[in-house]
């Protein structure tokens, strides 16, 4: 049954390890194929790879959708962020088949979901809404969405936590130190303690509703009326541990909007999605560390409504401050600025052989937004990224750095970020948008001057506002 998630280490241990493999043989028959020579053979055996690492992809698809929780996390990741680990030529399929993780989770049985509400809530389902569809409409990571009516005809998305899953999660969250390991064998030097820790956090944060209907509340607050950013209401009343309640909000997905979208409509979402994950991180100290494709929706005037306040951070006023202050020095090609930023913080010696790879890393991550002119986001950037940063991991005088939790979250959501602008194919002087909140000049966009003009009206400073963390 859909709704029984297993719990048992042993066996979560056994189908990861088992799944994987399958994978891995996949992966590596597609690589022995891919091999071959030119010709009619070689052709037969380039087709024959693409059949496999498709094949692979699904199987993906398969083991990642059925598992919830962070497993899910990730391969929704894999869906947005292009880590070059297909040839070109069957990247868009993969990309597309990795992308139904964002929508295609089994859903819970009706009767278990009206459990889960009656209990949390304190009622009964029938009095506490109007309507409510059986029918999920839409898959979260930890929980799935229902369409219902309040009874003054108010549409609304109900958020349930899928039965079972933080038995589930706790069971993931003692197999971490084997992703853990595999992590620092990949990426030498990182700070797995901490990553741990802020995991934990993080995924136990995202278990509690009621912590994520205050981030949302305080964010929907903060953009209520805004001219091109939608926040959804939440409807506090009917919020618990386990289900979230929110206004309904009409939209398309972003899979439907980019087959029909023109390339001055990619550009202007492109520019959108950049001022609030980016823009609006440093501007309201609140970093959403899940900006995937999934938890967006394009309204038909031309709004974006951003969903899913779960997995979120504040930044403290040394965080922000770090933030800008390694930007500038990135913008200004200055090794040895940076160097002293990072070193500030404790994450590495004051030493000046490393500051050239040290540059190189953060060039890699945050280069596209320091380019002073039309730059379009290719779905390869993210590959170039994790190479260059990966080599940097790896360099000699680097063995001792260790990285803040917190550069962990950041690098994350920038990737995804940079991830969906690939996907978008967006075109813009990207600088200019980042202009703002690095230097603190006027806005050179229409979008821009928009939001300027809707910012100056609120009554507080928006930093003041933010109380959760």
């Amino acid at each position: 049954m859909a709704s029984k998630i297993r719990t048992s280490r042993v066996m979560r241990v056994a189908s990861m390890t088992g799944a994987a493999g399958g994978v891995a043989v996949r992966m590596a028959t597609s690589r022995a194929l891919s091999a071959g020579g030119g010709g009619e053979e070689g052709s037969a055996r380039a087709s024959a790879a693409t059949r496999q690492q498709l094949a692979a992809a699904r199987q993906l698809v398969t083991i990642l959708g059925s598992m919830r929780g962070a497993a899910m996390k990730v391969g929704q990741s894999l869906s947005t962020v292009d880590m070059g680990l297909v040839p070109e030529e069957v990247r868009p399929e993969f990309q597309k088949i990795l992308a139904e993780l964002q929508h295609s989770a089994k859903p819970a049985p009706f009767r278990e979901v009206r459990k889960i509400i009656e209990r949390d809530l304190d009622g009964d389902l029938d009095e506490l809404f109007a309507s409510f569809e059986r029918e999920p409409i839409a898959a979260a990571s930890i929980g799935q969405v229902h369409r219902a009516t309040l009874a003054d005809g108010r549409r609304v998305a109900v958020k349930v936590q899928y039965p079972g899953i933080a038995e589930a999660i706790e069971s993931d969250m003692k197999n971490l130190a084997l992703g853990l390991k595999l992590l620092r064998t990949i990426v030498p030097g990182i700070d797995t303690a901490a990553i741990a820790d802020e995991i934990r956090e993080r995924i136990y944060e995202e278990l509690d509703y009621e912590l994520e209907a205050q981030n949302q509340r305080t964010i929907a607050r903060l953009y209520r009326g805004h001219p091109f950013i939608v926040v959804p209401e939440v409807h506090t009343r009917l919020c618990g541990r386990r289900v979230l309640v929110t206004e309904f909000v009409e939209g398309r997905r972003f899979e439907d909007m980019v087959a029909t979208a023109t390339p001055e409509e990619r550009d202007r979402f492109g520019e959108i999605l950049v001022r609030f994950y980016l823009n609006g991180a440093v501007r309201h100290q609140f970093l959403n560390g899940d900006p995937h494709p999934g938890n967006t929706l394009f309204l038909g005037d031309g709004r974006v409504a951003f969903l899913d306040f779960g997995f979120a951070k504040r930044l403290p006023d040394d965080e922000i401050a770090q933030i800008i202050d390694s930007t500038i020095a990135t913008r200004d090609g200055d090794p040895q600025a940076l160097l002293e930023v990072v070193a500030r913080s404790g994450a590495l010696p004051d030493n000046p052989a490393l500051a050239p790879l040290l540059f190189a890393s953060y060039d890699a991550v945050f280069g596209w937004l320091m380019v002073d002119g039309p730059l379009q986001i290719e779905s390869s950037k993210t590959a170039e990224m994790m190479r260059v940063y990966t080599e940097l991991r790896n360099a000699d005088g680097f063995e001792d750095l260790v990285l803040p939790a917190e550069h962990f979250v950041l690098l994350r959501g920038v990737m995804l970020v940079l991830g969906v602008l690939g996907q978008l194919e967006a075109t813009n002087n990207w600088l200019d948008i980042a202009r703002e909140w690095v230097y603190g000049t006027e806005p050179a966009t229409d979008l821009g001057e928009a939001e300027a003009a809707f910012f100056s009206t609120r009554p507080y400073p928006a930093r003041a506002m933010l109380a959760v963390g």
